[in-house]
């Protein structure tokens, strides 16, 4: 039999940092139907108790998983299983499979099943990327109560050899992901997920180098290949040669080197070479992630996403549960700034509410700041809860999807009977908290000079900006090569953004994927930016890249960016930058 050993490369995405060395073992999993048959009358209560007790079996699992990470890595980080058991405490869904093993009259493992997947069908026609990997997370708990049906805890981890390798998977799942032997897999790469999954959380966390949405893994690859995974660039090289190895052992060499120094700045400020400073903060969405936002470094939170926290359930949470929740934050992160985004639904994101008929174009449509001034009892309640907890901590609030003045003033209006409220209450409240906007229309981009009046801070969203201004859609892959970060336009608006906030006394913020590209690093900073926001895991990197640049060069260079007609052009010359001042990031 030809055994083939050429040099095969595969690209994903960079799920966790960290260079693996080992011999691949390709897992295939499936979340398959359970034999489906008809039961008689007299059998239904035998079926419910069945189901009772799988979802029994399955609490005491996750409960011992959630002890095993929280030993592990903290007890922040066994909160990631919380999701996990509120799916086996919904009282909707657990009354529907009820229902059906009555009304069906079939067994309870198919009655579970065909619940779920109706359910998670749903999720999954939503075309939204949290919810995707939320789908993922509530497949995981599927599949732990239909293999606890005869009661076979086995973990698909039994599946794996007893031998140090790369694990390469379609998908892990959190448990999945929380059950990994480390004296075994020394990485792993899925065809499935993306950087702000449960899966790769946990994987930063507990130091597994990771590459997510590695496409058609699970076919190509075979089994026992040597490999090497780098968790840094995303990549995958099967059957590497001499030279390749040797390359990849010196890297990693030189990436330990660099943590260790990333890891000694810590403490210093974000300030270019020649002295200007940029506050540096960290974006999140779950308070599990405040562990991570701490030993970052970040300077607080720049960009708290709340529709997660507001929409992943049944009835959304009153102003009281909110109230704790940015109470958490507010604390963790005091003396800094948390910034509070308020419900920015719709879109490419999870939807407010079931529309009676699908929005001709989400995109265009009923979603960010125009879904709270159309709910303004849902709004004003957010509004309050974030009041509420302000006197915890240095609390911000912020605006998502404004398009003009019109919308900052209703929006702001709204704040102030919130106020007024409390006042009237006699409940305390920061009664100056700071209130800003998104930028992230090239209408608001345009009328910057005016909102900049009105408001404490603008905040540059910079994946709307793009698709807006360039007219793309971004997760349509018939355009997705039109969609630049580097395009001109782009650079004018939030060159006019940036100017008019400095006119108007106020500071301004990136608060997109552009902050964290390194690449794009110089164009940010030659901008006159007073602060980025990244996921957490990019914060060092980030604090050393503006640490290694003077702000004049970057400054001097962005006058000829704003000049440069094409795209290719102002990639060029960022990139050029970044590698003379910071290359060991890079390569």
């Amino acid at each position: 039999m030809h055994v083939n050993t050429e040099e095969i490369i595969i690209q994903g995405s960079p799920g966790s940092p960290g260079i693996s060395f080992g011999p691949v073992h390709v897992m295939a999993r499936g979340f398959s139907a359970p034999d489906v048959y008809e039961i008689r009358d007299d059998q239904v209560e035998r079926e419910q108790e069945r189901f009772e007790k799988a979802l029994e079996i399955t609490k005491e699992q996750l409960d011992q998983l959630r002890v095993h990470i929280e030993n592990l890595s903290g007890e922040e980080e066994g909160k990631i299983f919380d999701a996990h058991l509120m799916v086996l405490e919904d009282k909707t869904l657990l009354k529907r499979v009820s229902h059906a093993i009555s009304e069906r009259r079939q067994n309870a493992e198919y009655a579970f099943y065909a619940v779920m997947q109706t359910f998670l069908e749903a999720m999954r026609r939503v075309n939204d990327s949290y919810l995707r990997e939320r789908a993922a997370d509530i497949d995981d708990v599927c599949q732990r109560v239909l293999r606890n049906f005869t009661q076979d805890a086995t973990s698909p981890a039994s599946d794996r050899p007893d031998h140090q390798h790369i694990l390469v998977a379609y998908d892990l799942s959190p448990s999945d992901t929380a059950s990994i032997d480390r004296n075994h897999v020394l990485g792993f790469a899925t065809e499935q997920g993306s950087v702000n999954s449960h899966t790769a959380i946990l994987a930063r966390s507990l130091g597994i180098p990771a590459i997510v949405g590695l496409e058609g893994a699970v076919i190509d690859i075979t089994t026992l290949s040597g490999g090497i995974l780098d968790g840094y660039n995303g990549t995958l090289i099967l059957n590497p040669s001499v030279e390749t190895i040797k390359k990849y052992q010196e890297k990693s060499l030189r990436k330990k080197q660099a943590q260790k120094e990333l890891e000694t700045l810590r403490e210093k400020d974000t300030a270019t070479s020649d002295g200007h400073r940029i506050t540096l903060s960290a974006n999140i969405e779950f308070t599990n992630e405040l562990p991570q936002v701490a030993q970052s470094g970040a300077e607080g939170v720049g960009l708290f996403r709340t529709e997660f926290y507001l929409l992943n359930g049944g009835e959304m949470p009153d102003e009281h549960q909110q109230e704790k929740v940015y109470t958490e934050v507010a604390k963790a992160m005091n003396p800094h700034l948390t910034i509070v985004r308020t419900l920015d639904a719709g879109g490419d994101k999870i939807s407010a509410e079931p529309l009676s008929s699908p929005e001709p174009n989400p995109f265009l449509g009923w979603r960010g700041v125009r879904v709270s001034l159309t709910r303004t009892a849902l709004f004003k309640e957010q509004l309050r809860g974030v009041l509420r907890a302000s006197t915890a901590g240095k609390l911000g609030v912020m605006f998502p999807m404004i398009s003009g003045i019109a919308e900052v003033l209703a929006a702001k209006e709204l704040l102030k009977e919130s106020m007024d409220e409390l006042h009237r209450e006699g409940v305390p409240f920061d009664e100056n908290i700071q209130v800003g906007v998104m930028i992230e229309i090239p209408s608001a981009a345009v009328m910057a000079d005016e909102i900049a009046k009105e408001v404490d801070f603008l905040s540059i969203g910079t994946n709307d900006l793009i698709q807006y201004t360039v007219a793309v859609d971004r997760v349509n892959p018939y355009v997705a090569n039109l969609y630049k970060p580097t395009h001109p336009a782009v650079f004018r608006l939030m060159d006019m953004t940036v100017r008019a906030a400095k006119d108007n006394g106020i500071w301004t913020g990136v608060c997109g994927e552009m902050a964290a590209q390194l690449l794009l690093t110089p164009l940010l900073v030659g901008l006159g930016v007073d602060e980025l926001s990244v996921g957490p895991h990019m914060v060092p990197s980030i604090k050393k890249a503006v640490r290694s640049l003077s702000q004049a060069e970057c400054a001097e260079m962005m006058q000829q960016v704003l000049k440069m007609r094409t795209s290719p052009d102002i990639a060029e010359i960022s990139k050029n930058m970044a590698y003379r001042h910071y290359p060991e990031l890079i390569d």
